[in-house]
């Protein structure tokens, strides 16, 4: 039992220290991404807030939709790129938005 624990624990702590590293990893699609839908923008909560529109990430096993949203840049004069779905000889991957 006190091996199953140990093992456990090393499994556990190499997950979570690994994950970061995972983070840059890209991940190829062979499913090109379906047609964004047409989005409808509500009001903006307050003056500085910038819309950051929706996208579909995969899951593993799908395209989910994810919606946009409004939220306020990180530091004044910045701008949204947004994120999008790029095509390579693996198949499509994500491209991640970026403040510039």
């Amino acid at each position: 039992m006190k091996r199953r624990s140990k093992f456990a624990g090393l499994l556990l702590a190499t997950v979570l220290f690994a994950e970061p590293a995972l983070a840059g990893t890209r991940v190829y699609v062979k499913v090109a991404p379906p047609v964004p839908p047409v989005e409808v923008k509500v009001v903006a909560p307050g003056p500085n807030y910038v819309w950051i529109g929706g996208f579909h990430r995969w899951n593993g096993t799908a395209y989910v939709w994810v919606p946009g949203h409004w939220v306020v840049p990180p530091r004044p004069h910045v701008v949204w790129a947004a994120g999008h779905w790029k095509h390579g000889h693996g198949g499509w991957y994500w491209v991640e938005g970026r403040w510039k």
